[in-house]
């Protein structure tokens, strides 16, 4: 299965994987109306320091304890990518809590939102794929994973 991956030594931190992240899943089809002068929320996110940094999303784990320890089921795993059912979702963070990617958060609305590889926003390949100035996030296909 294709997913997304991280190149660190490529990442400049810029955020704009972040910028694009949060506007193809704002529903909007411009970017200024999406996020100028607002929040965003997205689904990855870039962590480090001044030597280091790079994206954090979801791994799309091949046994996924998010989706063991969602006490509504809003968390599922269909054809090896990790989702959320938003209407199921009762924003009680043990999703957050138990990832040891730090890959879930909060949405705009309080429900959990993490990365879906923009399946469900029609934006086809991940829009922090394609907004990378520095191609550190890939997404391919890699050998065998224990997760």
């Amino acid at each position: 299965m294709k997913r997304i991956y991280v190149n660190e030594e490529w990442c400049l931190g810029c955020r704009l994987c972040e910028y694009n992240c949060a506007f193809a899943n704002s529903g909007k089809r411009d970017m200024v109306t999406a996020l100028k002068g607002k929040p965003i929320f997205p689904r990855i996110h870039i962590e480090g320091d001044d030597k280091i940094s790079y994206a954090v999303s979801c791994r799309h784990c091949t046994d996924p304890i998010c989706v063991k320890s969602c006490i509504a089921g809003a968390i599922y795993k269909s054809d090896g990518v990790v989702q959320i059912r938003k209407n199921k979702c009762v924003g009680c963070f043990t999703c957050v809590l138990v990832c040891p990617y730090g890959a879930l958060s909060p949405s705009e609305s309080g429900v959990m939102q993490k990365c879906e590889l923009c399946l469900t926003n029609s934006v086809g390949e991940p829009a922090c794929v394609k907004g990378c100035p520095n191609r550190a996030i890939v997404y391919e296909e890699r050998g065998a994973l224990n997760e």
